[in-house]
């Protein structure tokens, strides 16, 4: 039988220190989640076994776990289990990137799991947006995209016909980028609505989650240097995996 993480590491309380024994039991995890194993998604012990082991309480065990998970370093779920938690991507409001930009101003590589293209007719909120009839078919694109664990974010994207675009583009460039080289289409004004909703079955199913789980909303209106609309963005964030930063300045 290969021997746990745990076994490996030789975890154990001093049971004769003057340092409390929930404080040990949690410098004793914040040791344990650094492992590369946890950190990939493995699960922790399950908290009577590593009660037993720690010859401690459960009380005392879930006092140091619930401080990890206060400060966000854990994920607890009711009959799953707990594990380490994934480091969240940050995106910040100050000068607006496409997301290929965004990820690789922070070192991440973006993985793409899913990406197809369509021609809908648009409803009655994207056509207004464009200020066009909901009678003619427009370019969609639909993403999913993540890091190299799991993925985090699902984009939707519609176009205005005005771009010219056929649908046989290659997104999987940085869209911006391909917009301006291959259109001339330059995006210099993004507006933004954030907000907070629960994952339906579909998001759920898109993000590895939870139905009802908690997903970060968040809708991109992209207009060019003339302020004509040329796409129409929304994007569900799996909310443990990515945090929105806005950063201001007094004048």
């Amino acid at each position: 039988m290969r021997p746990s993480v745990c076994d490996k590491m030789k975890l154990s309380i001093d049971h004769k220190s003057p340092v409390p024994l929930h404080i040990q039991a949690e410098q004793l995890l914040r040791d344990l989640i650094k492992d590369p194993a946890y950190k990939a998604g493995k699960l922790l012990p399950n908290e009577v076994e590593l009660a037993k082991k720690l010859a401690i309480s459960r009380t005392t065990l879930r006092q140091a776990i619930n401080k990890l998970v206060y400060e966000e370093l854990l994920i607890r779920k009711k009959g799953f289990g707990t594990k380490v938690a994934t480091s969240k991507i940050s995106s910040k409001a100050m000068n607006w990137l496409s997301f290929s930009q965004e990820m690789k101003a922070r070192g991440i590589t973006v993985k793409n799991y899913e990406l197809h293209v369509s021609w809908v007719f648009p409803d009655d909120t994207v056509a207004g947006f464009f200020e066009i009839g909901t009678e003619k078919k427009i370019v969609k694109m639909e993403r999913l995209r993540g890091s190299a664990e799991d993925p985090f974010v699902y984009f939707i994207s519609y176009f205005h016909p005005r771009l010219g675009l056929t649908g046989e583009e290659d997104f999987k460039r940085p869209l911006y980028e391909m917009l301006e080289e291959e259109y001339s289409a330059v995006a210099n004004l993004s507006k933004e609505e954030l907000s907070a909703i629960s994952a339906d079955k579909f998001i759920a199913g898109k993000l590895e989650i939870d139905t009802g789980s908690p997903v970060l909303l968040r809708k991109r209106f992209v207009y060019d240097q003339g302020e004509r609309p040329m796409e129409y963005n929304i994007g569900y964030y799996k909310a443990e995996s990515f945090v929105y930063t806005v950063e201001s300045r007094r004048s």
